[in-house]
């Protein structure tokens, strides 16, 4: 059976996951790469982080951005969810803030989908205000789209 997910199953896909690949546009092509996301269903957006280079130069100049999370089982089962939206950077307070955030939510799934409490994703609030600070940003999400497939043998 195939069938649409509903607005609904797509923000708990989001919420149950932290990786993704994100997809942005550069010299009119379209460029995909993995990143650890966290989802805040209160405000409806991703939040990530990046080191400055050519996705966050690129995402600056056009801020149409997509990001496409996935749990796959099987050939025969699977979901997928579609996120379009626009790219936003966060600065100072409103960054330190978010990186708390994104921080605490991807422990929280680790912890709830593996059991696990991870010691490998640092507090990185405190290098906010480092020469070398990571560059947080946000998606704003303007649309979800899902599809699932299930086949039961």
């Amino acid at each position: 059976m195939r069938r649409n997910l509903d607005e609904k199953e797509c923000a708990a896909l989001l919420e149950h996951n932290y990786i993704g690949r994100l997809a942005y546009i550069s010299g009119g092509y379209p460029h995909i790469v993995p990143i650890t996301y966290f989802y805040d269903s209160e405000t409806n957006t991703i939040t990530s982080y990046s080191s400055e280079g050519h996705k966050i130069q690129e995402m600056r100049k056009n801020t149409a951005v997509c990001l496409a999370v996935d749990e796959i089982a099987s050939i025969s089962n699977w979901k997928s969810v579609l996120v379009q939206g626009t790219f936003e950077e966060l600065s100072r307070i409103d960054a330190k803030h978010m990186l708390h955030e994104f921080s605490e939510g991807v422990k929280k799934v680790i912890k709830n989908n593996y059991g696990e409490h991870p010691k490998y994703i640092s507090e990185f609030s405190a290098k906010i205000d480092a020469e070398d600070a990571p560059i947080v940003f946000r998606m704003k999400i303007k649309e979800l789209t899902g599809k699932l497939r299930k086949n039961d043998y």
